[in-house]
């Protein structure tokens, strides 16, 4: 029986997961030039069923009384506790299922032109159909463990694709840091599901406990009601969910691994930042916002970290000389964006719904500009070959100009162009939400500090972007040698998804941001929903701050103004600015040293004890248990001249064993 949504939302991640195992078991032997067939295929198919559960949310589904959610089978259970194979549909389930599926899928497309002839071609595809597989699996999903089992899915795709080129020394130890360091987070998470589970995880009839989100999600609301809430162990639950979001979203101090996942291919990068792994931090804390609006610690810390995190990298990304490098850094930055929004909703107030609707939408905004900057970056390298230095190249817009002309609309986007182009208006959003924290909020001042620190955000944001656009596109014509006499543009079937995301930079926000429609849809589809009977408030209306936005716009063409002068007009005064600001250049080029200080701190400690720790296992426990070992020969060797066979011998023996029995005797 057809029932809306919930009849096909297991298809949605089962149709990457199929295009995966078809690649996988064909890919190598039959279909080989082809592999890219299954995963276009499946991530199309699920892309257009995302869309139609997009409009079926936007119509009314699920209906009032009834909820959106999909149980298929029991999973397992243990004592009482069962979880099963759950999906839900919701507007904000809806919003991101599309954004994966449809940058995901474009990203395939580019990925069959890009990837063509390399030796592990069936082999890419069939791990990036297993990304969209676990992170849409990871969207729908309806309980804690089975999101935790999606999350680590994705962490486990994004080993496999940053080291896909698995020969390459740097490659393979990109993949090993990237593991590594997002496990730490991971273990936090864990523990945050843990902690929910115990206090709030009692099921209504009280004979089981329940690892559902709208089980936790409404037993933390009725503590709240009947005042039995534990506020510190809510917060302590909530930090330890977030710490999840710093790992996968690259959030200092976590943030360490991303800029070197650059060492997989082009599209492996859009993928990682655009669409599916360093989103899932920031749609975990935007899911459970019936939790982090209670426990208005916890947002403060998210906030701070946020707002840290974007203007550290945006200072960082200033001085970067490598094209994917810079973009790294500045999707550091856009995230720590998001999460200065999340952490700006103030408990018990409108602003909980303006500070995820602004966050979101920044998340869509910037899955468009992002993936569009990442993929031009790559036609940029696979014309350049390979070269990713912006010093070795240059006046590249008379020779790609499908590239140059992308890359612009991204830019644009990014660095946050008045009116036009989509960043402005997500950017915004962020801001305003901020500003309405630092008026009121009981922690004005601090969010004061950190609107001063996103508006400074912007301004680099806009410098840094430019910066590269320039540095690539402008000035005379560089070419390096590896490129061969005649660099070619991006082909068709590289150049039309660059050209749909370049569509989407400058359309999206200028349609969904000033009229409303994207905080409107999900306001009223997830927002009132699942806030209602959570004790959080009714949507608070959209409102556009032209105050903020004049300044912030001013700002941004401040940026690209400034990239201008240095980079175009006149280009000797980079170096001689450089020399002056050594201290403050060496810091930035160098990342503040914190790769080097966190290997002080943390690896090299660890590594000297693993050293002890393998020198007493191998002179001590080792020498130990083989001490152990000799004992039944050491006793064998003493009794073995007793033990030879003679008759006489032994009767020998028993002689003298009775004469020293009776010598005995006769002396006691």
């Amino acid at each position: 029986m057809f029932d809306g949504p919930r009849s096909y939302l297991w298809l949605i991640p089962a149709l990457p997961l199929l295009g995966a195992a078809l690649t996988a078991a064909l890919g190598p032997r039959w279909l080989r030039g082809q592999s890219h067939w299954p995963c276009v295929l499946g991530s199309v198919a699920a892309c257009i069923l995302s869309v139609m559960t997009l409009v079926a949310v936007a119509r009314g589904f699920p209906s009032a009384g009834t909820d959106g959610i999909r149980s298929y089978y029991e999973w397992f259970s243990a004592g009482d506790v069962t979880v099963g194979i759950s999906l839900r549909a919701d507007g904000l389930t809806a919003v991101m299922l599309v954004t994966v599926t449809f940058i995901g899928s474009l990203i395939a497309i580019y990925s069959a032109g890009y990837m063509r002839g390399d030796p592990g071609y069936p082999r890419f595809f069939a791990a990036v159909s297993l990304f969209l597989f676990s992170m849409t699996g990871l969207v729908l999903a309806n309980n804690f463990i089975l999101l935790y089992a999606f999350w680590e899915g994705v962490g486990l795709c994004s080993y496999l694709l940053i080291g896909f080129w698995f020969a390459k020394p740097s490659a393979a130890a990109a993949a090993r840091k990237a593991f590594l360091v997002t496990r730490l987070g991971d273990i936090g998470l864990f523990l945050g599901i843990l902690t929910l589970w115990l206090l709030f995880g009692s099921t209504a009839t009280g004979t089981s406990r329940s690892l559902a989100m709208d089980v936790i999600f409404d037993n933390v609301a009725l503590a709240s009601t009947r005042g039995t809430l534990d506020h510190e162990m809510l917060t302590v639950a909530c930090l330890l969910l977030f710490l999840g979001a710093v790992g996968k979203s690259a959030q200092f101090p976590l943030h360490v691994w991303l800029p070197d996942a650059m060492e997989g291919p082009s599209p492996v990068s859009a993928l990682i930042h655009a669409a599916t792994m360093v989103t899932a931090g920031v749609y975990l804390v935007a899911r459970c916002t019936p939790l982090f609006g209670m426990a208005p610690d916890a947002q403060l810390v998210v906030a701070v970290i946020g707002g840290l995190t974007a203007l550290l990298a945006a200072l960082i990304a200033v001085t970067q000389t490598d094209l994917k490098r810079v973009l790294a850094y500045s999707t550091i930055s856009q995230l720590g964006y998001m999460f200065l929004a999340l952490g700006s909703g103030i408990e018990q107030h409108r602003l909980a719904t303006l500070a995820v609707t602004a966050a979101i939408f920044h998340l869509v905004t910037h899955a468009f500009f992002k993936a569009l900057l990442f993929l031009g970056a790559g036609s940029v390298m696979h014309a350049m070959g390979d070269v990713i230095d912006m010093r070795r190249f240059g006046g590249l817009r008379k020779v790609l100009p499908i590239t140059h002309a992308t890359f612009l609309c991204g830019a644009a986007a990014l660095a946050g162009f008045p009116v036009l182009f989509s960043g402005f208006w997500s950017k915004d959003e962020i801001l305003a939400v901020t500003w309405k924290a630092a008026h009121e909020s009981e922690y004005a001042t601090i969010y004061f500090v950190l609107l001063v620190c996103a508006l400074g955000t912007a301004g680099l944001t806009a410098f840094y972007t430019f910066r590269a656009y320039f540095m690539t596109f402008w000035g005379e014509v560089r070419i390096p040698e590896e490129a061969g006499h005649h660099p070619h543009d991006a082909s068709p079937v590289m150049g039309v998804p660059l050209m749909i995301l370049a569509a989407g930079a400058v359309l999206v926000g200028i349609t969904l941001g000033p009229t409303g429609i994207f905080g409107g849809f999900l306001e009223q589809h997830w927002m009132k929903r699942q806030f209602a009977a959570r004790l959080l408030p009714e949507p608070g209306g959209h409102h556009l701050n032209w105050l903020l936005m004049s300044i912030s716009g001013a700002i941004a063409l401040g940026g690209i103004g400034l990239a201008y002068v240095l980079y175009v007009k006149t280009p000797a005064l980079t170096d001689n600015l450089a020399k002056a600001m050594s201290g403050l250049y060496g810091w930035s080029r160098n990342k503040f040293y914190l790769d080097e200080l966190f290997e002080a701190i943390f690896v090299r400690p660890l590594e000297g004890l693993a050293r002890l720790i393998r020198i007493l296992d191998q002179y001590f426990v080792d020498g130990l248990v083989d001490l152990i070992g000799q004992i039944p020969s050491f006793i064998g060797y003493l009794v073995r001249p007793f033990q030879n066979g003679l008759v006489q011998s032994y009767a020998l023996l028993m002689a003298l064993f009775v004469g020293g029995l009776l010598l005995a005797t006769m002396l006691r």
